[in-house]
């Protein structure tokens, strides 16, 4: 018996089991999407995989078992959709979100399958795959590489759940307690936000169906349809033949919704235990008699991009406080820094928050960020731009551990007031290391279970068991709509019968009697 409990726990251990050939792709150039997706490919590579990599990115820390297939030139984002139109911007409509989310999936996806190596290992015909895994961010044409090695394929949700994302999985959305993926509304919403989530969400379903996939289908055809033997399926097929979905999201955070055993959270996977500072930081955070505030917008939009103007009142507001200031500014040309504020180009921004001198994070809002500061119970002031940055701040206020100010309208004194309320003000830092609490009770790392779930695909063969036929019912068959077509007509039928008989009948009597008076009448006169 104690032998056997050794062997489970050798099992569970990075390395000791059969290495397996795994093809991961992050199409997406965004660099903070490709830092979180590293985090699974790393830990895939100390398992002992095989990974062959589809990214923008190259890694800083090359493995034997790693061969990179780098998209070069990597997708101009900022061409596109330039960076000062995002800065001016205060909110965009969610359909006018969801539009751009398609528009850069198929921009992105048609430009990562022109890539020459891309095409050479589309037309490959001696490679072989154990598992594919991708990122499900509005790339479904990628789907198609599942078909073209014959083997299972395991999706990475950054974003968090989507509706189509449980439609793959056999379940009906329901939209009366389960706001859209855009939205931040509460499980319990009023009757106008239901009626606007059930609106957002048709729209969302039919045009992604109807307009999106079959745009997405194109260029699957476009890319595959010589190298696959017999018909493509359709990608929205592909879909449903997911084997298993990683979703970016946690049950402390995020509302409490129907599930199949093919869907796993794993918000926080990319949160790892803190590691030395390098010296003149960590000096910088020790000798802060007051704290230190943490200010950076990210990976994507820097802060080098800021109109000059918004820069002067932040670094004017930074120079009122008694606290120190780290902010990750990108270059050196920022000017005269007040003397509590150090620049840095990079910063390992996991390490900082897990000092206990922070006293608060000025963030854009981001998902990994907003992790990283509910996970060492840092207090939030947000700054979001676009995109989900909205969406997870109105989450974060409503949970009671951050503020948020509009970056369009941002003044010096709102900047002071707010930093100063979220510093002295006990109730917020309470808050936070309650959520802090509760999204660091797992009973494993999510990111062991994700690898575990991962190897398990593949040890199983795509494991079919996991996923609930519901994925391939037609609605009308999922809704038993023919069933209760069937029940209406029985009784209808039940009711219409007897009454049409009972008529005939009636008026068969009615018209007998009619005669029999009328005869009578007649002989008495």
């Amino acid at each position: 018996m104690q032998l056997h409990w050794i062997c489970i726990f050798l099992l569970f251990l990075p390395g000791l089991g059969a290495g397996y050939r795994i093809l991961f792709m992050g199409p997406f150039p965004a660099p903070s999407h490709w830092m979180w997706l590293e985090h699974f490919q790393r830990d895939l590579l100390k398992r002992g995989h095989q990974v062959t990599s589809i990214n923008n990115h190259p890694t800083k820390k090359p493995h034997e078992n790693l061969t990179e297939i780098i998209l070069s030139p990597s997708f101009d984002i900022p061409k596109h959709f330039p960076k000062k139109n995002i800065f001016s911007m205060r909110f965009a409509s969610d359909f006018q979100n969801l539009q751009m989310w398609w528009q850069i999936g198929l921009m992105t996806t048609e430009h990562a399958l022109q890539d020459p190596k891309l095409k050479q290992l589309i037309a490959s015909k001696d490679e072989h795959f154990d598992l594919v895994i991708l990122e499900q961010f509005f790339h479904e044409a990628f789907l198609m590489f599942g078909k073209k090695f014959n083997c299972p394929v395991v999706t990475i949700g950054t974003m968090g759940y989507a509706d189509n994302m449980d439609h793959a999985m056999g379940i009906l959305t329901p939209w009366s307690f389960i706001p859209h993926l855009l939205l931040s509304h509460t499980d319990q919403m009023t009757f106008s936000q239901r009626a606007y989530n059930a609106y957002l969400s048709m729209y969302d379903a039919v045009m992604r169906r109807w307009y999106y996939l079959p745009k997405m289908q194109e260029l699957a055809e476009k890319h595959f349809n010589n190298y696959i033997e017999g018909p493509l399926p359709h990608v929205h097929q592909l879909e449903r033949n997911i084997s298993l979905m990683l979703i970016n999201s946690h049950r402390s955070v995020d509302l409490p919704r129907p599930s199949m055993p093919g869907l796993i959270n794993v918000g926080g996977a990319h949160i790892q235990p803190a590691k030395k500072l390098p010296e003149e930081l960590q000096s910088f955070l020790d000798k802060a008699t007051h704290g230190v505030v943490y200010f950076s917008l990210g990976s994507y939009m820097k802060s080098t991009d800021m109109p000059p103007e918004k820069t002067a009142l932040i670094l004017k507001a930074f120079g009122q406080l008694k606290q120190r200031v780290l902010w990750k500014y990108e270059n050196e040309s920022i000017g005269q820094l007040p003397s509590n504020v150090m620049i840095k180009q990079w910063m390992p921004q996991n390490d900082i928050l897990a000092h206990p001198n922070i006293k608060l994070f000025i963030t854009h809002g981001g998902i990994f960020g907003t992790q990283e500061g509910i996970y060492w119970g840092v207090p939030m002031l947000c700054i979001p731009l676009y995109g989900d940055q909205h969406r997870n701040s109105i989450k974060s206020v409503r949970e009671g551990y951050a503020r948020s100010l509009i970056f369009s309208k941002l003044t010096t004194d709102d900047m002071v007031r707010n930093i100063e309320a979220m510093i002295y003000e006990p109730q917020y830092k309470r808050s936070a290391l309650e959520v802090s609490q509760r999204f660091r009770d797992n009973p494993v790392h999510p990111m062991d279970e994700a690898s575990y779930w991962i190897e398990y695909i593949i040890r199983h063969g795509g494991a079919r068991h996991l996923k609930s036929h519901g994925a391939f019912l037609p609605l009308y068959q999922y809704l038993l709509l023919d069933v209760l077509f069937c029940v209406l007509l029985a009784a209808w039928l039940t009711i219409w019968l007897p009454w049409r008989m009972l008529r005939r009948v009636y008026r068969w009597w009615a018209a007998g009697n009619e005669a029999a008076k009328m005869d009578k009448e007649k002989k008495d006169l």
